[in-house]
């Protein structure tokens, strides 16, 4: 029986972990677009990369992972030249890996909800509603996030539960809008310019967009568990966008292709 694609991404992942090299046969060896910026392009960029890891050092477990389409998410605690947390997006073309997009971020011990920055439900319901979801994610994202529209954040977030993993806020939609002041009031402002992808499935969706955070280019990752046409739960991961010198491939963060959403 063949591999659903989520699990061929666990796996893919895992052998960063075990070595194994059964899993490169789910890599495209003639087209592997990368898009992290430190990684250079094609298997040959991801094999550089494994090489430098020093001999079992690293550890790998994906939480939770939810396809949409061609494209499989993975959400994944990381020791990787460090303890991190990060999302992975994959495209599949003809029934191999052929891209990859992710965004990283240093894992925080201690976080404001004393919640961790991956844990909460992993179960995929409600596959009758992806849609729904995801239109719900994109208005949130559209009119909120980057219309300003901060007074309509209930029509789509739940005032009554919303438990946060991002490592410097609390729970729930008053410590969100606290933290929002405050880093206005700082002079360093968290703005999203623009929204590049919008993937889900059921009960789960992921928002990818960009703009500045303390006043640097950055990626946003954030993923939502809507429950009962709202939002209930918030995951994310923000990391820095280097400088185009630094860049190892010429194919950009996002670059996403246009008939996704």
């Amino acid at each position: 029986m063949s591999l659903t694609k989520g699990r061929q991404v666990i796996e893919l992942l895992k052998s960063i972990e075990t070595g194994d090299t059964g899993p490169i046969a789910f890599i495209n060896p003639n087209k592997y677009i990368q898009h992290n910026l430190a990684v250079a392009d094609g298997l040959a960029g991801f094999g550089e990369v494994i090489s430098q890891l020093p001999k079992g050092s690293a550890r790998v477990n994906t939480v939770r992972v939810f396809s949409d389409g061609d494209y499989v998410v993975a959400h994944t605690e990381y020791n990787f030249f460090g303890l991190k947390v990060g999302f992975d997006i994959f495209r599949f073309e003809d029934g191999k890996i052929t891209e990859h997009w992710d965004n990283l971020q240093a894992t925080v011990e201690k976080t404001a909800s004393r919640r961790s920055q991956t844990d909460g439900p992993t179960a995929i319901v409600d596959l009758d509603k992806t849609e729904a979801n995801k239109n719900l994610v994109k208005d949130l994202v559209s009119k909120v996030f980057l219309g300003g529209q901060f007074e309509k954040i209930t029509d789509y977030i739940s005032a009554s539960q919303y438990d946060q993993h991002n490592p410097y806020v609390a729970d729930g939609l008053n410590a969100l809008s606290q933290a929002v002041q405050e880093m206005a009031k700082a002079g360093t402002p968290m703005v999203y310019t623009q929204n590049h992808l919008v993937l889900g499935e059921g009960n789960f969706v992921l928002a990818v967009s960009e703009g500045i955070f303390m006043g640097k280019q950055s990626s946003f990752y954030d993923l939502f568990r809507i429950e009962g046409g709202k939002v209930v739960e918030h995951w994310d991961t923000i990391e820095e966008i280097p400088m185009r010198s630094e860049w190892r491939n010429t194919n950009g963060k996002f670059n996403f292709p246009a008939n996704i959403n």
